[in-house]
C-alpha cells in the first residue's frame, strides 16, 4: 500500500520522515506519552530513527497506516490505524504537550476514520479504540468521535516500559452514525 497524505482545515497528515526524528524524540520524552502508549521508555533518539524507518515498511506491508500530524508546519503528533486485518483496524494516537486541548487529535482522527472506512481508502468495516483506564483525555476523544463503549479489558494494555494496565475498548462500525457518545462509568 502506498502512503497517503491527508488534509483537514488545520492539519496535514503525512509519512514521518528523517526530518521529524528530533521532534519525535523530543515529544516522546513526555511522561504521558510514555505512560499511555507503547513507545519505549526510556525513549532514545535511536528509537525515533527506527520508528521513521519502520513506518514506511508498515505502509508497504499493508499492516499499519501511520501519519505524522503537522500543524502550522510543525510536528503535532502521530496518528495511525494499526493491526489492519480482515476489514478492521485500531486507531492510535499521541499529541505533543504544546498542542493538547486544541481539538487537533479529534480533527485528525475524523479524517483518518473517514479515509479508513472509505472505499477509496481502506474500506474497513470496523475501527477499534483502546486506552488505559486512567487516560480520560483519550476516552473523551473516542466519545466525541462516536465510538461505542464495549468493555474493560483487565491487564491487557502494556506500555513501552512493560507496565500492564486495565484498558477500555470501544468500536466504530462503518455504518454507525458518528455522533458523540456518553459512556457509563468503567466497570
Amino acid at each position: 500500500m502506498q502512503p497517503v497524505t491527508l488534509r483537514t482545515a488545520r492539519l496535514e497528515l503525512s509519512l514521518p520522515t528523517e526530518n521529524d526524528v528530533d521532534a519525535i524524540y523530543a515529544a516522546c520524552q513526555d511522561e504521558l506519552i510514555q505512560r499511555f502508549t507503547t513507545v519505549p521508555s526510556p525513549y532514545e533518539r535511536t528509537h525515533a530513527e527506527g520508528f521513521v524507518a519502520k513506518v514506511a515498511g508498515w505502509w508497504d506491508a499493508g499492516t499499519e497506516a501511520t501519519w505524522a500530524v503537522r500543524h502550522e508546519g510543525a510536528l503535532a503528533g502521530m496518528m495511525g490505524l494499526h493491526r489492519l486485518n480482515q476489514g478492521s483496524g485500531e486507531l492510535g494516537y499521541w499529541m505533543t504537550p504544546a498542542v493538547r486541548g486544541q481539538g487537533l487529535v479529534s480533527e485528525a482522527a475524523r479524517c483518518v476514520i473517514d479515509w479508513g472506512f472509505s472505499p477509496d481508502g481502506l474500506g474497513l468495516r470496523r475501527i477499534e479504540w483502546r486506552a488505559v483506564v486512567d487516560n480520560p483525555a483519550s476516552h473523551r476523544v473516542a466519545q466525541r468521535l462516536g465510538f461505542r463503549y464495549e468493555g474493560r479489558v483487565r491487564a491487557a494494555l502494556v506500555n513501552g516500559a512493560g507496565v500492564r494496565a486495565d484498558g477500555l475498548i470501544a468500536g466504530l462500525l462503518a455504518e454507525d452514525e458518528r455522533t458523540p457518545q456518553v459512556w457509563l462509568p468503567a466497570d
